[in-house]
């Protein structure tokens, strides 16, 4: 827990000032304005006591799967419909900093060790707790430098892809370069960029700029759709076969999420279209977002493979965001580099 909560108030503070002179950039909302999603309603209340920091969600069936950001173990609760834990799931691993998790189609709950708010790891780790509870554990490496990522999105073949968390909402996602393996560490590549915008959804503990923040992802039980949250919306993509790279290169639809302190997790229920969404603290509800509506299957895009291409999200900024967020850069550092050399004084 505190190996991560460090960098959030040097997130808020010179963001939080400048953001709030910035325009809401009306283009990353059109396409929710047909967003297929209808009222969102509170499915149950989580109270448990062993899940203050909830940071991940994953859909087995009638049941869903949860764990806390942070601890010593990795630690996956098995929640009923009533959100009541009803079982654990650990292995003796000590994660650096869980962030999120995925069910794969084999039953191994796969757990996303890769939050790096000061961007220091030399690797981040995938933990995978098997159905006869033996653990495994993959390190992986960016090709470019750390990067804080939240998001967990596990094709249906069972590749994995990881979404960055980054200030300014240019996230980038990433892909292993060989099978996971127990023990090894495996290089990744960029696969794609995406850019969130300012939406204007209030929620979130460190203002606007909790609007361009990827905090979980999740891709449906049947393999159709892809869902990325940030502290206050959700965007869902169509997916055609495991070609999550081309899916995201798609236009999404937006939904605006209930106002919630601080929503990290993300996924979709057991009709594999509704989405349910939560967060940390306790008690922490989970919101229901029933779809109500159908998203046609994306097309497979070759050009996604391609490290400089860019998701649909991206040709939202316009000049004048654009220029007021490089504003935001700078002000930025020009605050944390006064901050460190006041603490060297």
């Amino acid at each position: 827990m505190g190996r991560r909560k460090a960098g959030r108030a040097a997130l808020g503070a010179p963001l939080g000032l400048v953001l709030a002179v910035l325009p809401v950039a009306p283009a990353a909302a059109e396409a929710a304005d047909a967003a297929p999603y209808g009222q969102p309603s509170t499915l149950c209340e989580i109270t448990d006591p062993r899940l203050p920091e909830l940071s991940g969600l994953a859909g087995a069936g009638e049941t869903m799967l949860a764990m806390n950001d942070g601890g010593d173990r990795a630690e996956v609760y098995v929640l009923d419909g009533s959100c009541a834990v009803g079982d654990l799931r650990s292995a003796d691993v000590d994660p650096y900093d869980p962030e999120d998790l995925a069910l794969g189609s084999d039953g191994t709950i796969w757990l996303a060790d890769t939050g790096d708010n000061n961007q220091t790891r030399d690797t981040v780790a995938l933990i995978g707790l098997r159905p006869d509870g033996s653990s495994t554990l993959t390190r992986l490496t960016y090709p470019d430098g750390p990067h804080d990522a939240e998001a967990l999105l596990l094709a249906p073949d069972g590749t994995p892809y990881l979404v960055t968390k980054e200030v300014l909402g240019a996230s980038t996602v990433y892909r292993p370069d060989a099978p996971l393996a127990d023990g090894a560490t495996v290089p990744m590549s960029e696969v794609l960029r995406l850019g969130f915008t300012l939406t204007g959804t209030p929620g979130g503990p460190v203002g606007r700029a909790g609007q361009l923040l990827v905090t979980g992802g999740a891709v449906s039980p049947d393999g159709q759709r892809i869902a990325l949250r940030t502290y206050t919306d959700a965007y869902v993509w169509p997916l055609a076969g495991s070609d999550v790279a081309g899916a995201l290169g798609g236009s999404p639809a937006r939904v605006a999420l209930p106002e919630s302190p601080q929503g990290e997790a993300i996924t979709f229920a057991a009709n594999s279209r509704d989405l349910l969404v939560s967060g940390e603290g306790l008690p922490t509800t989970v919101t229901l977002v029933p779809a109500s509506g159908a998203l046609e299957p994306a097309a497979s895009t070759a050009a996604a493979e391609d490290t400089s291409s860019q998701g649909a999200l991206a040709g939202s900024v316009s000049p004048l965001t654009a220029g007021l967020l490089a504003a935001v850069a700078a002000t930025a550092l020009v605050w944390v580099v006064g901050r460190f050399r006041r603490r060297q004084e």
